[in-house]
């Protein structure tokens, strides 16, 4: 599996419009709006590198209202935890 994390900034007022547009992007697991430099961060999980590839350079492309991205290619798995207990806020 490859895993990256995908910062995106986008088109003025289309944060919204943007963020449910990656939800029902194929290989695209999480969208989380934020504040700060980026807009949005998309985690992205796809089978092989390839995947991921196409993920960033076609479909990503395709999504309306994304000004720029930065893709963050995971190499690595330093934690035991699973992404909903990191984000957690335990309520």
């Amino acid at each position: 599996m490859q895993n990256a994390v995908i910062l995106i900034n986008t088109d003025k007022g289309q944060v919204k419009a943007v963020a449910e547009r990656l939800a029902d992007v194929e290989g695209i697991s999480e969208v989380y709006s934020t504040c700060g430099r980026y807009d949005l961060v998309a985690i992205a999980r796809t089978r092989d590198f390839e995947s991921l590839a196409e993920l960033v350079t076609e479909r990503l492309n395709a999504v309306e209202g994304i000004r720029d991205t930065e893709t963050l290619n995971a190499m690595q798995v330093h934690s035991r935890h699973d992404l909903e207990t990191m984000f957690s806020l335990g309520w």
